[in-house]
């Protein structure tokens, strides 16, 4: 009880969350390298993965959503089960990336990594969401 006090204490807002953290970093850094992907895949696979990304910086909107829906678990929880979804389709265009050569090998096993990252930190307050409620009776 006192642990889980001590962490609510810690944590004031979403940006206070490491998994907000670390979505927004690598939401920014797929941004930057989608960049040098070549202009015909402008409209389809540099969309695709910037739009999943920061999405998943749904991890930063969606976990931002969430955080405000803390009075109702379930609200809070599918906000939070979205992030999870954009998250895996983030790693599947970070694996086309790398297939078509848009990515080095290195990169794409960065990003990958930093994306399962990601989902354990979503998977973990999922499974403890009933920490982060706001107790109604207050």
């Amino acid at each position: 009880m006192e642990e889980r006090k001590k962490r609510k204490e810690l944590v004031k807002s979403h940006e206070d969350l490491a998994v907000y953290q670390m979505a927004f970093d690598v939401a920014m850094k797929i941004f930057e390298l989608s960049k040098r992907f070549p202009v015909e895949e402008r409209y389809s696979l540099t969309d695709q993965i910037r739009r999943s990304s920061r999405s998943v910086c749904a991890v930063c909107a969606n976990l931002a959503e969430a955080w405000r829906k803390r009075r109702y678990e379930a609200a809070f929880v599918a906000k939070l089960n979205d992030s999870e979804a954009e998250s895996a389709e983030t790693q599947v265009w970070i694996k086309f990336a790398v297939k078509c050569q848009y990515l080095d090998l290195e990169q794409g096993r960065e990003l990958y990594g930093t994306y399962n990252q990601v989902l354990s930190g979503l998977v973990h307050l999922i499974n403890n969401s009933h920490h982060w409620i706001i107790n109604k009776s207050k």
